[in-house]
């Protein structure tokens, strides 16, 4: 398990997010990204979770709709890691994954390209 103070995991976090391509995130509109944590016996354990309308099911969005949301779980994730490496990866690839259920991709597809 590693364990990070909450100003650098916040700060990981947004490390990741810069490096990830233009082509991914310029699209996002809207989209906050939270850290929590996941309640203690919440099953299924999870490393991330998006909320929100995906853009393939959008018709009409605009002034007054609230964010879609990307959770990322900080305890599952530090509890899946045992290097500071390892936790950099998983947030990668959980963020990766969270940003393609906003695009409308399925589990199933994410699973395909690698990102599940």
């Amino acid at each position: 398990m590693v364990r990070m103070a909450d100003d650098e995991f916040e700060r990981m976090v947004g490390d990741i997010f810069d490096a990830l391509p233009d082509d991914m995130v310029g699209p996002l509109e809207n989209v906050a990204i939270l850290i929590e944590d996941q309640p203690p016996g919440a099953r299924p354990r999870l490393f991330g979770l998006y909320s929100g309308r995906p853009l393939t099911r959008r018709s009409v969005y605009g002034f007054g709709e609230l964010p879609d949301r990307i959770t990322l779980f900080r305890n599952n994730l530090e509890a899946s890691a045992s290097t500071e490496d390892e936790l950099r990866a998983r947030v990668r690839v959980t963020l990766v994954h969270e940003i393609g259920h906003y695009f409308g991709l399925s589990d199933a597809r994410l699973q395909e390209l690698g990102w599940a």
